[in-house]
């Protein structure tokens, strides 16, 4: 499981992966670690205060991929315009709730 996620799911927020928190990988098959932690908000955690939250993290990596694909098929702001224009703002929305149901949210 990816350590950021578990780090923003710990912190309940996004830190700045280059201020707050500085991850390392020393390329020793042995993965990434916190090199220092520098958030005031709460103490560095332990590996087994990450690793309990992997659950979450692995919902929060879902959810992230689910919105990117939702983005992608929704198009750019211009495209959903048109598609208003061109098809009513009903049809849109009916279009919006297809593409979540096809990219649900856990």
């Amino acid at each position: 499981m990816n350590l950021t996620n578990k780090i923003k799911v710990y912190l309940d927020r996004t830190p700045n992966f280059n201020t707050e928190v500085i991850l390392q990988d020393d390329s020793n098959n042995q993965g990434a670690y916190i090199k220092e932690w520098n958030a005031t908000d709460k103490v560095k955690p332990t590996d087994e205060q990450l690793n309990a939250l992997e659950s979450e993290a692995t919902t929060l990596e879902n959810n992230n991929q689910a919105i990117a694909n939702r983005q992608k098929e929704y198009g750019s702001v211009a495209k959903q315009i048109e598609f208003i224009t061109e098809k009513g703002l009903e049809a849109w929305k009916t279009n919006v709730q297809a593409i979540k149901t096809k990219y649900p949210k856990e």
